[in-house]
């Protein structure tokens, strides 16, 4: 495909930008499909698709100030130098008072870049899975241990999972018993997206929000292009949903899972416009 290597429109420097776009090519812990290393550059090149006004915001992604970092070196690291390494870099930006906002990867990325907030954040993820396990196959920043990373760092009365319909047994009897706050897509199908995001928000008060959106939340029929998809998932409308709720109060963001070698490029395609939709909310704030 012959387009440029960054993300569409991102034509401010470091320094002007209000938003920090930053790859996380990493896919060393993936455990069903592999190819997730290979999101950042797909998700880049299908942000080249779209025009650069949104009519539905009414805002020109021209007229916001965003740059692309481009990729962290981190996809032959072992998953700790990985987490690592994402810390130091997403520490840098906060210091430089940027909005981080990572492509992945695979979801093992996720706790390397909330390492680097403070601790009164809150975090929203959308996700099919729970990722409570404490570790798997040997590994504690296994991408199946994402929140369980998330809760080491965070009271785990900081983080809310949405969409999530996949558990192993006793991670599911483990996270009900600590207090982890999730709403299965089950409910959600029946009572609305508007039912989660109110119970999140009374759950969360008003804390600060970190999202990271594992595309595996949104059903395979949207995002087939995923690592571990699970059927029964979100819409694409319910994750817009989840971005109005928070706009105003985001501190970050990340999309993972994208996994390219599995469709025929919806799912970036998908990624990048929500990507863009991210950025319309709060570079322009």
């Amino acid at each position: 495909m012959n387009v440029p290597s960054y993300f569409a429109d991102a034509e401010s420097s470091l320094d002007e930008a209000a938003v920090v776009l930053f790859g996380v090519p990493y896919g060393r812990t993936s455990s069903f499909r592999f190819g997730a290393h290979l999101a950042p550059l797909a998700i880049r090149q299908a942000s080249w698709n779209f025009e650069t006004f949104n009519f539905r915001t009414g805002k020109d992604l021209r007229d916001i100030p965003f740059h692309d970092y481009g990729n962290l070196e981190v996809e032959e690291d072992k998953p700790s130098e990985m987490v690592k390494k994402t810390t130091a870099f997403v520490t840098t930006l906060l210091k430089k008072e940027k909005f981080p906002l990572a492509l992945g990867g695979e979801h093992a990325i996720t706790p390397g870049i909330v390492h680097a907030f403070p601790q009164d954040i809150a975090v929203v993820s959308i996700d099919a899975h729970l990722d409570f396990r404490q570790q798997y196959e040997n590994e504690p920043y296994n991408h199946a241990c994402v929140i369980r990373r998330l809760a080491d760092h965070l009271p785990i009365d900081n983080v809310a999972v949405l969409g999530v319909r996949s558990a192993e047994k006793e991670e599911f009897e483990e996270a009900k018993q600590q207090g982890l706050f999730f709403i299965d897509s089950f409910t959600i199908h029946e009572k609305g997206m508007d039912y989660a995001l109110q119970r999140a928000q009374r759950h969360l008060k008003q804390k600060k929000i970190y999202l990271t959106l594992d595309i595996d939340g949104i059903d395979p029929a949207y995002a087939p292009g995923t690592s571990t998809p699970e059927s029964f998932g979100l819409t694409p409308f319910d994750v817009l949903a989840c971005i109005d709720s928070f706009a105003s109060r985001l501190v970050g963001f990340d999309v993972v899972e994208v996994c390219p070698p599995y469709d025929n490029g919806e799912t970036a395609l998908l990624a990048a416009k929500l990507i863009r939709y991210i950025i319309e909310h709060v570079g322009a704030a």
